[in-house]
């Protein structure tokens, strides 16, 4: 009886599941509009932005991929728009657009204009992640060559393979955008197949949010670092030789190696180095305790503070002890001092100490001013005679806080505006950078002579701040200042000329305008050529 019952239940939640299933694919296949009036997809194409199109010689021939293309018009739902043309029904549409599908073809639309024809797998999360990134290239799980790379999409799946999988791991973190990324993952991928047998080489995009503690707890930062091995706790890093080792070389990603196999050889410990205390020197080395009543003796006194890693202060410490021991021989008044930050920590933090070395004139037990000197003449001058160092120049105001006629865009306004503008020219830049400050204002004095111009545009970006780099990196950007003209925010076409104001006026007309460009006038020889073509073309008479 309650066998009976049971197999009567478990009957019933299948023929629920099954409806429910079968309702889901249902509302899911109202989600992609069906088109066979060209007029009706014009309208699409000209309503939305980004349009997948499924073109079937008939609805059977579909079969096959519209529950897969339901599912994606649901995922994708508000972020792009699914259609379906049956072109037994729309001949004329068909037959108008040139499409003959054998018996399926998909194309992908982008503001109206065909991108190109879907090239990727059969799947919901493949087509899904197609339509985020209608112009980005070939996911690289979906890559042909790269079938010995494992793929790892998540932060579970990464803990489980590191504690699960015997054999050395070798993890490349990277992002999609990143230009580095691209060129090192055909070489990643031969290397995957070569060491196959001995490792596993794995693959995995962190560029999400899901990535970010997993970011975080491997201090990846950013994806145009040098070539990086990290080691871990009870994991030894294994060296590769040869051409395999060759093939991984070079690269500009983050790289993780893992090997749970015990080392045959450990690691011999690392001498530790001498503490600057204990080495003879006129430096006199206070602490938390001494700093203060060492002070009040002490009316001149330059003070050090230093880390014993900080390699900037290993490189300052012998001009700073020869400084010491030349103002000790020649009878100079003042002493110099050092402190060890990380074992005087409230002193450090008494006087903002931030960085290393920093050094510090105390006059009469007081703090006096910073000094920037480095080399023993240096200090030793300055202790001849101090003199408080002239203040440091103003910090040089960001660009977009200028009054300017340039367009300083960040990353989510820069398709957008320039899409809008006929003829734009861009200057990416860094801050830093002194070509980028030398041609800032005859790129700015271009932009405000140029300004009644409605369809022209000086648009400028600062390929420094983190959310701008995929910008720059998509356009090719390896230097500062790089320029490009841009036609309705396409084509890009490197700009060769000069960096005079007048220049890029002249560019920028000539693309406005080529007509109002005066040519140069002719050399002499040129002016030759021209008279003996016209001479030439001159009728003749008869006498």
């Amino acid at each position: 009886m309650i066998y009976t019952t049971v197999l009567k239940y478990l009957l019933v939640v299948q023929i629920c599941v099954s409806v429910s299933t079968s309702a889901k694919k249902t509302s899911n296949r109202n989600l992609v509009q069906d088109v066979t009036d060209i007029k009706e997809f014009k309208k699409v194409l000209r309503t939305r932005t980004n349009v997948l199109v499924v073109f079937a010689d008939n609805e059977k021939g579909a079969r096959g991929w519209m529950d897969i293309v339901s599912d994606t018009a649901f995922e994708m739902k508000g972020l792009a728009t699914v259609v379906f043309v049956p072109c037994d029904d729309a001949k004329k549409m068909c037959k108008k657009l040139k499409v003959s599908p054998p018996p399926v073809m998909i194309k992908h639309y982008k503001d109206g204009e065909f991108n190109k024809d879907y090239d990727r797998l059969k799947t919901v999360k493949s087509m899904a992640k197609f339509l985020k990134d209608p112009t980005g290239d070939i996911p690289w799980e979906e890559d042909p060559g790269a079938q010995d790379v494992q793929h790892l999409e998540t932060p579970k799946s990464f803990n489980k393979l590191i504690s699960s999988e015997k054999k050395p791991i070798l993890i490349m973190f990277y992002a999609p955008w990143c230009g580095h990324c691209k060129r090192m993952k055909p070489e990643f991928a031969q290397a995957a197949t070569e060491l196959k047998s001995d490792a596993v080489l794995v693959g995995m995009d962190v560029d999400n949010p899901q990535s970010q503690q997993l970011r975080s707890v491997y201090n990846i930062t950013g994806f145009q670092q040098s070539f990086i091995l990290k080691m871990e706790e009870r994991n030894i890093i294994l060296e590769v030789k040869g051409q395999k080792m060759a093939l991984l070389n070079g690269c500009m990603t983050t790289f993780l190696v893992f090997d749970s196999r015990p080392s045959p050889q450990p690691p011999k410990e690392a001498e530790k180095e001498a503490e600057w205390s204990d080495e003879e020197s006129e430096v006199v080395h206070l602490s938390d305790d001494s700093f203060d009543p060492y002070l009040l003796e002490h009316n001149s006194v330059l003070v050090m503070f230093y880390a014993p890693w900080c390699g900037h202060c290993k490189k300052m410490k012998p001009e700073y002890a020869d400084a010491a021991e030349q103002l000790k021989e020649e009878g100079l008044p003042g002493v110099l001092a050092a402190v060890d930050a990380t074992k005087a920590p409230g002193v450090a933090g008494r006087f903002d100490v931030k960085g290393y070395p920093t050094v510090k004139y105390f006059k009469d037990g007081e703090l006096a001013w910073d000094v920037n000197e480095r080399t023993a003449d240096k200090i030793i001058e300055h202790m001849r005679d101090p003199q408080e160092p002239p203040p440091p120049p103003p910090p040089e105001a960001d660009w977009s806080d200028e009054e300017t006629e340039v367009n300083i865009l960040s990353s989510d306004k820069f398709k957008t505006f320039t899409k809008k503008k006929k003829h734009s020219l861009v200057m990416f830049y860094a801050p830093w950078c002194g070509h980028c400050k030398k041609a800032k204002p005859e790129f700015s004095a271009a932009a405000e002579e140029l300004k009644d111009e409605l369809k022209a545009a000086f648009v400028a970006m600062d390929c420094t701040i983190d959310t701008n780099r995929p910008i720059c990196e998509s356009y090719e950007v390896t230097g500062f200042p790089t320029l490009k003209y841009l036609n309705y925010g396409k084509n890009p076409e490197p700009y060769s000329g000069g960096r005079e104001s007048a220049d890029f006026i002249r560019f920028m007309q000539e693309k406005i305008d080529p007509s109002s460009v005066v040519p140069p006038s002719p050399t002499p020889r040129g002016r030759l050529l021209v008279d003996f073509r016209r001479r030439r073309e001159r009728p003749t008479t008869r006498k």
